[in-house]
C-alpha cells in the first residue's frame, strides 16, 4: 500500500458517491476544505472520522484497506444481494462471473 493509498480511496469513493468534497465535508461537520486537504495528502482522517466514512460509504474498514478491490460498494452489494440465492444460482452466478475473467 502506498501513501496515497488513503486519499485516493476517499476520492474515488466519493466520486462514485456523487458528492463534492465540500459537501462530504460538512456532512463530517468538518470545515468545507477538510476533505480537500485529506484527498491533497495535507491531513489524514482522525479513527472516528476514517470509521464514519465507511459507514457513510456503507463499506466495512476491511473493504476500504482492501487494495484488490477496487469497486468495495458494488462488491458489498452483490455479496448482500448473492445472501438471498439458492446455492444453485450461486454457482450459476460463479459461473457468469469466471466468465467475465481474462486469462
Amino acid at each position: 500500500m502506498n501513501e496515497n493509498f488513503i486519499a485516493k480511496r476517499i476520492y474515488f469513493l466519493r466520486t462514485q458517491r456523487g458528492i463534492s468534497a465540500r459537501d462530504l465535508s460538512l456532512t463530517l461537520g468538518q470545515s468545507e476544505s477538510y476533505i480537500n486537504k485529506i484527498e491533497n495528502q495535507k491531513a489524514y482522517p482522525s479513527m472516528s472520522t476514517f470509521l464514519y466514512l465507511c459507514d457513510y460509504f456503507h463499506i466495512t474498514p476491511e473493504e476500504f484497506f482492501c487494495e484488490d478491490n477496487n469497486q468495495p460498494v458494488l462488491v458489498r452489494q452483490l455479496t448482500e444481494a448473492s445472501k438471498k440465492l439458492s446455492a444453485a444460482q450461486i454457482y450459476a452466478l460463479l459461473d457468469i462471473i469466471r466468465a467475465f475473467k481474462t486469462p
